[in-house]
């Protein structure tokens, strides 16, 4: 086997498939000094301001001249002088293809009255604000599990009772919006198809009012959906009472469902990435691109989203925008953060994070390349902004950062009942109340990290298994853990903590 990988005839550089060591031949060249394992290596020499290709698409410029065999990295490549805004061809529509033929699989589902499919059977506890985060966990805890197992020992059917509570909810411009985005996130979450029930737990004098949110999202209070507020009820005791009370006569309904053979064409998968590494646009990201064509041919739905780590790529979507209108719209989201960015005293390049720099990730523009494959390479049918529902099915885009916490409750908002999460690094991570699947991109991390993930992508490092092959492997597992097989994060408890509804906008 090659110790380094090539992915493109006209790449500039090619990557180390494991620890390369001085004086290694590399693609006619020879290594220059260690070079770590997933890191860059020049084949041929670069001069000062050329561009750099890796996927056959710019990663950066030299920032110094580059030797052959040299080591590529933070040391000697960048943005350029412009910060990539250097041009980009956005085509728009010009790789749009004839869909595929469709094609059926069915999992066991849990289908609602509104004929909506359900791959888990939550009831939630959200919160109005932050001032009613610790009443809504005491209220969830109380029908915890592991610390008091008698209290679903009759509700089988019930995944649980959890609590999503977040930082935010007062403080802040009642029309502004960033109100408008926590108003469009609980609703999505109170209405997910993955709650069976949810309750709503205020303080009484916050900015964001419950029924103000409830008149915004056409909600209205009825058995599976309760709100009140702490002043009201007269105080934190009281309110946790009154809370497990209401969740107790919700038991009994949300306990009468069972799992019956569903579509596939009812999956919506959130599509994630986080701790990224050198391997993650080669192993991980484009296997699950894989298995988002199976799901679109399926009939299903997949969101790619984390808007500044498709900064610098987002032109190999546009290509694929089924109307001019949607590539514009993706385009008119990355003017809007540069803008964000720009006042903020930032800048796109701002990310990569240390962790992705060690794996060998060096500029945005590089790992935006590799994020972008977890889209695969179906039609782009629809671009939504943050929460919003999603109502196209197929291949789609939503506004968000890229920090995961954020954007995958961005996603769920909008109606994910699955999580998809490639990681080279190590995750941590959970989303109640949909599932999250988390997929190693080396073998290392997954000798080093089993218990947290779900599938080793790093065998297609290794060359045993093919893209196509593992994308199978993936798609077979999302039916399965859409069928109740729980995940590695459900296992240990995962998912209330990861709530953190995008918060832009003054604190005031």
């Amino acid at each position: 086997m090659n110790p380094f990988i090539r992915l493109h005839p006209a790449d500039d550089v090619v990557i180390a498939r494991g620890q390369l060591l001085g004086g290694t031949p590399v693609e006619g060249v020879t290594a220059r000094g260690l070079i770590p394992p997933g890191h860059k290596i020049a084949v041929r020499a670069i001069a000062q301001g050329e561009p750099v290709r890796r996927y056959n698409q710019i990663i950066g410029f030299a920032s110094r001249p580059i030797a052959p065999g040299e080591h590529v990295h933070t040391h000697n490549l960048d943005m350029g002088p412009d910060k990539g805004h250097f041009d980009r061809d956005y085509a728009f529509g010009a790789d749009v293809k004839t869909p595929p033929a469709r094609r059926e699989a069915s999992f066991m589902g849990i289908r609602r009255a509104d004929g909506r499919v359900a791959t888990r059977n939550y009831i939630g506890v959200l919160t109005s604000v932050n001032c009613s985060a610790t009443a809504a966990r005491a209220i969830a805890d109380h029908y915890s599990r592991k610390t008091n197992p008698a209290a679903l020992a009759d509700y089988p059917n019930v995944d649980g009772v959890v609590a999503l509570t977040h930082g935010t909810g007062c403080g802040m411009d009642t029309g502004g919006l960033g109100m408008q985005i926590l108003e469009r996130t609980l609703t999505g979450y109170a209405t997910h198809p993955n709650f069976a029930a949810v309750l709503v737990v205020g303080l009484g004098c916050e900015a964001n009012q419950i029924n103000a949110w409830l008149a915004t999202g056409n909600l209205k209070e009825g058995e599976n959906l309760r709100v009140f507020n702490i002043q009201d009820t007269g105080g934190t005791r009281k309110t946790v009472e009154k809370g497990i009370a209401l969740i107790d006569e919700m038991l009994p309904r949300a306990n009468a469902v069972k799992r019956e053979p569903c579509s596939a064409s009812h999956i919506t998968i959130g599509l994630q990435c986080g701790g990224s590494d050198g391997y993650s646009g080669i192993s991980a990201n484009p296997a699950l691109g894989a298995a988002v064509d199976l799901l679109v041919a399926h009939g299903g739905t997949a969101i790619l989203s984390e808007t500044p780590e498709v900064y610098g790529a987002e032109h190999l979507l546009t290509r694929r925008a089924v109307r001019r209108e949607v590539g514009e719209k993706l385009v008119e989201r990355i003017r809007w953060w540069e803008h964000y960015t720009a006042i903020n005293e930032g800048e796109m390049n701002n990310n990569p994070s240390p962790g992705n720099k060690a794996g060998g990730l060096t500029t945005i523009l590089e790992k935006s390349l590799g994020a972008v494959a977890k889209g695969g390479t179906s039609n782009l049918e629809a671009v939504y902004e943050y929460a919003e529902p999603v109502t196209s099915h197929g291949f789609v885009y939503m506004d968000t950062p890229g920090y995961d916490p954020v954007s995958a409750t961005g996603q769920v908002a909008g109606g994910a009942n699955m999580i998809c999460f490639t990681t080279g690094r190590g995750s941590a991570y959970g989303c109640a109340p949909s599932p999250s699947l988390k997929l190693a991109t080396n073998s290392a991390l997954w000798q080093r990290q089993e218990e947290d993930m779900d599938i080793n992508c790093g065998e297609i490092v290794e060359g045993t298994v093919s893209i196509q092959e593992m994308g199978q492997r993936i798609f077979e597992l999302v039916l399965a853990t859409a069928s109740g097989e729980p995940s590695k994060s459900e296992k240990h408890g995962y998912g209330q903590n990861e709530f953190v509804p995008w918060q832009v906008g003054a604190v005031m």
